[in-house]
């Protein structure tokens, strides 16, 4: 059911009766397997994730690497804007971890909404806004910190993510290899 994360949205922002109805009408459910992806590279994003229960990541290839550029947890907002608000195909994926519950939106549904239901449009601003504070921070992580500060910080802001996901994801996460991640675990321990 969508009630959870109707719930979770009016923690974020008011929404009338009208709007929370109209938000459940758009919103559905799917039982994702472990390590498939919700989107390919190459797909333009046109849904928006929210994870009911499992774990997620958004990645992508550089260089023949498989680079992780985040871990997304229950009620999480999960898309690739890049893709969105540009409407070109990304160069990224979202895979889940373990076997998940999804809620998925479209996006052109929820566009459609945004004149006739303005705070449904304040509130996908906001979830939109949080999501940018975060990829900037995760930029300003891999320039101003340390491996160490960097896996302190993962440690602190997703405890998790460092008992549930393997540690190869972890690492490029992280900017570092497997060996470098197994120093700093060693270390912690």
């Amino acid at each position: 059911m969508s009630h959870a994360l109707i719930t979770y949205f009016k923690q974020i922002s008011h929404l009338s009766e009208s709007s929370e109805e109209a938000l459940k009408a758009l919103i559905h459910t799917q039982s994702i397997p472990k390590n498939q992806d919700l989107q390919h590279i190459g797909q333009t994003c046109k849904t928006l994730y929210f994870l009911k229960s499992g774990l997620a990541r958004i990645y992508y290839f550089h260089d023949g690497n498989d680079v992780t550029e985040g871990f997304y947890e229950p009620f999480c907002l999960i898309a690739r804007a890049e893709s969105l608000f540009a409407g070109v195909p990304s160069k990224k994926a979202i895979q889940v971890l373990e076997d998940a519950e999804v809620w998925s939106i479209s996006t052109k549904d929820l566009f459609g909404l945004y004149d006739t239901h303005r705070d449904i449009e304040r509130l996908f601003s906001r979830l939109f806004e949080g999501a940018y504070v975060q990829t900037i921070q995760r930029i300003e992580n891999l320039q101003f910190h340390s491996a160490d500060e960097r896996y302190q910080l993962l440690a602190q802001e997703q405890p998790e993510v460092l008992r549930r996901v393997p540690l190869k994801y972890i690492a490029s996460y992280l900017g570092i290899t497997q060996v470098s991640l197994s120093r700093i675990r060693a270390k912690k321990s």
